[in-house]
């Protein structure tokens, strides 16, 4: 007699099972708010993505905050110790939008604590997930995997 397991693994079994297939792509915008974000933006757009539009730095303060909340997800990028002051104009945008945002703090070997501190204080009421790297290759792992 066959146990359960075995029965359903069975190839007349499998006929009845459904493919999931691709989950549904999600539109992700990543966001650098500083300039020391837009070598990072910069690199991550010469790769291959699907659905997912890179924002530099420069076009942050010309892009309205909706444009850039008509998505599923925003990543905003930011250098420890740098002005995110447009952390605010894009987090209130998703949040009205109800946008899930995410935002990774880069944190170079010589930012201070104080200097995270500030930036962290900057992005965190607008950032439904906070991450603090100090290797900017993580942050490619990790969009990846919100794809």
């Amino acid at each position: 007699m066959l146990s359960e397991s075995a029965r359903a693994t069975s190839g007349s079994e499998a006929r009845f099972r459904v493919d999931p297939g691709a989950a549904v792509a999600r539109r992700v915008k990543v966001v650098a708010l500083d300039s020391a974000a837009d070598r990072l933006v910069s690199r991550l757009a010469a790769g291959s993505w699907s659905n997912v539009t890179f924002v530099p730095h420069a076009d942050v303060s010309t892009r309205g905050a909706d444009d850039i909340a008509a998505s599923d997800l925003v990543v905003m990028l930011v250098s420890a110790g740098s002005d995110a002051a447009a952390a605010a104009r894009i987090g209130q945008a998703c949040s009205d939008m109800r946008t899930h945002t995410a935002t990774f703090v880069v944190r170079p070997s010589l930012a201070t604590d104080e200097a995270l501190s500030r930036t962290l204080a900057q992005v965190r009421p607008w950032s439904l997930m906070v991450v603090v790297v100090s290797d900017e290759a993580y942050v490619e792992d990790v969009l990846r995997s919100f794809r």
